[in-house]
This record gives structure tokens, sequence and C-alpha cells, in this order.
């Protein structure tokens, strides 16, 4: 195999402790198969850029979405190639990969053996065996073409419907069937659950002259048990708000809205005043260690050059800043 400017590379990071360590996902551009995969020390402010590539000698593919780590396996989704890489956290090498997708994005882990992956274009979640990588079923989501993200309560697991759409769809995990559809605003873009089990998404209202409508974005808290919004948070016109996500106590709400904005999760008010002011350039992604809270933004610049990670303290201090690779989207703490 072709292994570039790179030497293949033994990595060894089975010593890192929890919270010490985290992998960088850059998409890439589309259709240039650029994605790469980073990994940061934060105790010993070290980078390793393309560590997917050094350990098996080949690239990681076109636009790599997301990945989330289990019993010492890495789950990384590349959505324009149509695979899933099961990776070893602890060298980097693949053990095993899902194969058969279309447009594959984020992974929820229902046991050893039993995971779900959503889908950019398939009217359809995918049900996957984790240990095997073997495909063993697929959710019809009813016309419902964008599933996103991911989160549960109970036996059911809510994931929201992005690309033209305005529905979270709830799924019965054990019949694996659509069970109900809460309707939000015009194309909701993330999903988390906060300590309360209180879901929260944010929408982007969609674009002018778009096929589906224009609106104002806006923020929502649903209740995970009764299903029922509690509170819709209403942005601008123009606003973009995007990527929430919770610190480790799930008490606290994080976004992007240019600048980087903090909440209670019990407040009735949008915040008045930004966690981190905007520095005049694009914020892509956001992460919250769930270990002792600091904050990682990544920085897209202007999608072609390397992006820059920016990593804060709790209180907004920044602790250090590094090159990624290109367009930095999604986080994965080991």
């Amino acid at each position: 195999m072709d292994t570039g400017s790179y030497d293949i590379e033994e990595f060894d990071w089975s010593g890192t402790s929890p919270g010490d360590g985290l992998f960088i996902v850059n998409e890439g551009n589309f259709m240039y198969g650029n994605a790469s995969l980073s990994y940061y020390t934060p105790s010993e402010k070290k980078i390793d850029q393309e560590v997917f590539y050094r350990a098996n000698g080949e690239k990681l593919g076109d636009v790599a979405q997301s990945m989330v780590i289990r019993n010492g396996r890495g789950y990384i989704t590349v959505n324009n190639s149509g695979i899933i890489f099961i990776i070893d956290i602890h060298n980097g090498y693949v053990i095993a990969t899902v194969e058969g997708l279309l447009s594959p994005r984020y992974i929820h882990f229902l046991s050893d053996t039993k995971a779900y992956v959503t889908d950019l274009y398939a009217s359809a979640i995918t049900i996957f065996n984790p240990k095997t990588g073997q495909i063993t079923g697929r959710i019809d989501t009813e016309g419902h073409r964008s599933t996103e993200q991911m989160v549960q309560y109970d036996k059911y697991v809510f994931t929201n419907c992005w690309s033209y759409d305005n529905k979270i769809l709830v799924i019965d995990t054990e019949t694996d069937k659509v069970v109900d559809k809460i309707q939000v605003g015009i194309q909701p873009t993330s999903l988390v659950i906060d300590k309360y089990n209180k879901i929260w998404t944010v929408t982007d209202g969609g674009y002018e002259n778009s096929p589906y409508g224009w609106e104002e974005p806006a923020l929502y808290r649903i209740n995970a048990q009764t299903r029922e919004i509690e509170q819709r948070y209403v942005f601008e016109m123009n606003d973009s708000p995007s990527e929430i996500c919770l610190n480790g106590s799930g008490d606290t709400l994080y976004f992007i809205n240019r600048s980087i904005w903090r909440m209670d999760v019990t407040h009735d008010q949008l915040p008045q005043e930004p966690f981190l002011l905007y520095k005049g350039t694009k914020y892509y992604g956001l992460a919250v260690n769930p270990v002792n809270s600091e904050v990682y933004v990544a920085d897209a610049i202007d999608y072609v050059q390397s992006g820059i990670i920016y990593r804060y303290s709790p209180d907004g201090v920044e602790l250090d800043s590094f090159q990624a690779g290109i367009i930095p989207g999604a986080f994965c703490f080991r």
C-alpha cells in the first residue's frame, strides 16, 4: 500500500487515562477521499495526525462523520464511502468493517451484540453486530430519509430527521419498529438527553426559497417520558444554531451560534452573553470533556486548509490550540 509521506507506525495508547485522550474525526472534502483521524493527548499537549493512515497504510475515506467507543473498539462512520471502520483504540489497527451501507452517520449501542446506525439517504436505520460487523436487520423509517443522532430513554431510541424534515422518530428497541413521531421545527440538526431525561434538539429553520420552507431556528426541550414539547426557545431568522452538547453531569447545555453559548438545562430563556466570543471564523464542531468539562471547539477555517482545535477550561480560559485535519467535525473521548 502507498503510505505517502508517513511511515506505517506502531501506536500504543493503552496507558492513556480517562479524559486524557481524544480522537478527532476530520471530515475531509466531499469526493476527495481525504478524511483523516487525529489523536490528541491533553496532558502532553501532543497531537498525532493521520493516525488511521499511519496505522493501516490506507486512507480513512470520503467524508468521515462520527466516532464512538465501546469495549476498547472505536467505530468510525465514513458516510460517502458507505462504511464503518472498527479499530483497536490502543493502536489504531482495523479489526473489522461494516459494509453495505448507503451513507452512515451515527451509531448507538444497545448491547455488546446490537447497535443502530443512522443514514443520511436511506429510509431505514441499519442494525448490526458490533462484535462481528455483520448487518442483522433494518428498521423502516417510513419515508424519513435523513436520520441523524440518537439518544435513549427506557427501551426507546429517539432520532432526529434532518434533511427536509421536521420529525423526531421514536423506536421501540424490543421490536425495532417506529412507534411514534414528534414534530418540531424545520430540520432538527442534533440531539442530546440531559440528567432530567429531557431531550434537546435544535432546528436550523431551513433556508430562503427552500422547497420545504424557511422559519426561525429554535431550540426545543422535550419530555422523554411524555414526548411532549415543554419549551421552545426561538432564535433570530438569520441565526445558525448547531452542535448542541452536554457536559459530563448532563446539567449544562452548549451550542454554536456564531459564538459558543452555554446554559443551565433548567433555564427558561436563552443565554444573553456568549461563553466564547465569535472570532470571525467558522466554528464547526463542539464537544465537552465528560470528565473535567474542558471545552473543545473545531474551527474549519475555509474548509480547504487544515482546521484548528481550541481547548478551553470550564471557565473559558484558552488552554491550548493545535492543527487538525481538513474540516474537523467530531470528537471522541477515550
